[in-house]
């Protein structure tokens, strides 16, 4: 008897979900335990990687995804550490902009690096694996962003 190969069942949007969402837990995981070490919650530390450029603080609220009261207390967390400095803009000096200073890039650096897991994980891809991962993380994000 010849063997017929028969095509793998097409995968489910549901199933990339859950797929997604187990990984997106479990980096989270990672970062948030490695952000402790640090010193940092992960709120904390999250808001360091999106003020590595200066971000409006309504801004920082809406990319951390929470109200801008938390926000005032995760950056006068940071300011009090030295992680991160509110400036008035010069546009408008009731618009706070929130930098990253160069101790606080130093322990995000530190927490990117502490990341075993993530490390060990990303590291096991193949160069063609790594780009192909890369590509599609840039095809979907624009598109969950908005």
């Amino acid at each position: 008897m010849g063997s017929m190969t028969t095509a793998a069942p097409p995968v489910t949007t549901a199933a990339l979900m859950e797929a997604v969402a187990a990984v997106s837990a479990a980096y989270f995981l990672d970062f948030a335990t490695s952000a402790g070490r640090h010193g940092l919650s992960s709120s904390q530390a999250k808001a360091l990687g999106v003020v590595l450029e200066p971000v409006p603080m309504r801004a920082l609220a809406g990319r951390l995804g929470c109200d801008a009261s938390n926000v005032t207390g995760i950056v006068d967390r940071l300011e009090s550490l030295g992680f991160a400095r509110r400036e008035a803009a010069a546009t408008d000096r009731r618009v706070k902009i929130v930098t990253i200073t160069e101790p606080g890039r130093e322990v995000l650096l530190k927490i990117r690096a502490d990341m075993t897991r993530a490390h060990r994980a990303l590291d096991s891809l193949s160069a063609e694996q790594r780009a192909g991962l890369l590509t599609m993380c840039q095809q979907l994000l624009p598109l969950l962003a908005n």
